[in-house]
């Protein structure tokens, strides 16, 4: 009895290097993609990754400048560069006095003073393509899907990550038990 439970543990244990292996293989290159891209994204500020936040020049902070207002600057700046000016978003920072305005179709960001509608800065947002890179949106970006790479690319490498997980514990811990049914036979 002893014995036929070590071949089935031998068995399964073929079957998980053999399993473990092939998943592995294809994983690899997500998993290094996903580690990569988390460090860069950990790191953003530190590697500049993001543009810095600015401040306001203006002495006298009493009236912003209305958000309509800030979307026409930041169009008719894209305009002057020749890029695609479909406003995404706009990140208002109280404190500093300014704003950041994001684009739908390229990973630019106009930072606006909010009192004087000054541009401070434009500058490529590195964080935001990484960030897309990382969830796998970034295919969904490029060619106008909605969501459904990244959940594929997400579902899959989670779901790879769990297998790959359970194989090599397994891996780890079924020639435990071998050893310990061979001591008792």
């Amino acid at each position: 009895m002893s014995k036929n439970k070590v071949q089935q543990k031998v068995k399964s244990l073929r079957f998980l290097r053999t399993f473990h292996r092939w998943m592995g293989i294809p994983l690899v290159i997500f998993f290094f993609v996903i580690g990569i891209t988390s460090l860069l994204l950990a790191w953003k500020k530190k590697a500049e990754l993001l543009p810095a936040t600015l401040k306001t020049k203006i002495e006298s902070r009493e009236n912003w400048i209305s958000p309509d207002e800030m979307i026409g600057i930041a169009m008719d700046e894209m305009d002057s560069i020749g890029q695609s000016n479909l406003v995404d978003r706009i990140d208002i920072r109280p404190d500093k006095g300014v704003a950041k305005v994001t684009f739908q179709t390229h990973f630019t960001e106009v930072q606006l003073d909010g009192y004087s509608g000054e541009v401070l800065s434009v500058a490529t947002r590195h964080s935001d393509w990484i960030e897309k890179v990382h969830d796998g949106s970034i295919v969904d970006f490029y060619f106008g899907q909605t969501e459904t790479s990244k959940l594929i690319y997400s579902t899959g490498t989670a779901l790879g990550l769990i297998l790959i997980s359970f194989s090599g514990f397994y891996l780890w811990y079924f020639p435990k038990v071998i050893r310990r049914l061979k001591s008792n036979v």
